[in-house]
């Protein structure tokens, strides 16, 4: 008659079990702690940079938006990392990894072609640079996310394309309008639907 496993083979092999399947959850789950308040923030940051810079894109208008983007990049990633932490994940799991491998690629092209529009003189058209390609990153990153995120990408994507269609003296409006009122208003959203 074969022996009988021992107790605690038994139970080491169960939490061998139970620890796969965490984690195999975890990787096919969506990232979920795009941050709604940090959101709605964001968006304050750019209504008042929008205020301070006024309209004209000169060298003072890209540095007050470079400065309010540096700022709100930290509120973003404090506002993650307290989501992530109230629902008790680890901050570097599948769901975040695969999130920022699809979210990092167009704001990386975007701080290229700052430089490249800056340089060449096209800074009047940055507004409709950073608002399609921030679009980009949301709606690629959102396709990780709940399926709000990806819809608000797709509404800066339109804002932007709209920024470049239009007169270059209405570019800090569209800022105002999507970093502004886009975060604001699906940050609110965010905030009530999907836990803060």
């Amino acid at each position: 008659m074969p022996d009988a496993p021992e107790p605690s083979a038994l139970h080491t092999h169960a939490m061998d079990n139970l620890r796969f399947i965490r984690q195999t959850m975890e990787r096919a789950g969506p990232f979920t702690a795009v941050p709604g308040w940090g959101g709605v923030l964001i968006g304050v940051i750019a209504l008042a940079a929008s205020a301070v810079a006024g309209p004209l894109a000169d060298a003072r208008w890209l540095v007050i938006w470079l400065a309010a983007a540096t700022v709100s990049v930290g509120v973003g990633v404090a506002a993650i990392m307290l989501k992530v932490r109230a629902s008790a994940s680890p901050f570097f799991a599948a769901p975040l990894q695969r999130f920022a491998l699809a979210y990092l690629p167009p704001l990386a092209a975007g701080a290229v072609l700052t430089g490249v529009f800056a340089t060449g003189g096209l800074t009047a058209r940055l507004p409709g640079c950073w608002l399609l390609l921030y679009g980009t990153a949301l709606a690629t990153g959102g396709a990780m996310s709940v399926r709000i995120v990806p819809i608000m990408g797709l509404f800066f994507m339109a804002l932007g394309t709209a920024a470049f269609v239009a007169p270059v003296a209405f570019g800090n409006a569209f800022m105002a309008a999507g970093f502004g009122g886009l975060h604001i208003g699906f940050g609110l959203i965010i905030a009530r639907k999907y836990g803060g």
